[in-house]
């Protein structure tokens, strides 16, 4: 599995999410927003405003993960 960004700005790089990995809160925030996505939305998106739309997968509609983007922007 993997997840990118993609907007008329640029794409991040893709983050592979290792097989077996535990597909939940903690690991999507610190691996794949954290280490992944969010820096490179920074570097392209620099000062311009964004959203990160997601689906409804389960790790993405956490508390946990709603707290931790809306204490990372």
């Amino acid at each position: 599995m993997f997840s990118v960004a993609v907007s008329r700005m640029g794409k991040t790089r893709v983050v592979f999410i290792d097989p077996g990995a535990k597909g939940n809160s903690s690991h999507y925030c610190n691996i794949v927003l954290k280490q992944g996505l969010l820096p490179d939305i920074r570097a392209i998106c620099r000062h311009y405003r964004w959203t990160l739309q997601q689906d409804g997968a389960p790790a993405h509609t956490a508390q946990t993960t709603m707290e931790y983007l809306k204490n990372s922007t």
